[in-house]
């Protein structure tokens, strides 16, 4: 599945293609996402195009900086991040694509990133 995801106010727009679709809408744990609370569908990394705003993207990135959060500088949205555990994959803010509706989602499952295996 191709989609097409924005910030909130525009500044910034990202393809990607989604091998599961929409169907593996999770959140995670870990002390940032569980304050960050959107929830994420899995893309292939190779696929993610940031197509407008590449200079409106912040980046955040804590812990082991493997994991990369990417943000809107103006808005503040999440737009989505590139993953520590498989590097071919990233997640894309569910509420970020055009058309996805979350609330269809809910309950929407957690992942357990407090007890990540790439801390062991």
């Amino acid at each position: 599945m191709k989609i097409t995801a924005t910030c909130h106010c525009g500044a910034v727009s990202l393809t990607a293609e989604l091998p599961h679709g929409l169907d593996d809408a999770a959140r995670c744990d870990c002390s940032f996402c569980a304050r960050r609370q959107a929830a994420a569908v899995t893309a292939i990394a190779a696929t993610v195009q940031v197509t407008k705003g590449q200079d409106a993207l912040s980046t955040y990135s804590f812990g082991s900086h493997t994991a990369q959060h990417h943000f809107c500088k103006i808005c503040g949205i999440y737009t989505h991040h590139h993953w520590r555990f498989d590097p071919k994959e990233c997640g894309i803010n569910l509420g970020c694509i055009a058309g996805a509706h979350p609330l269809e989602h809910e309950p929407v499952p957690w992942t357990n990133g407090i007890n990540h295996p790439c801390d062991d």
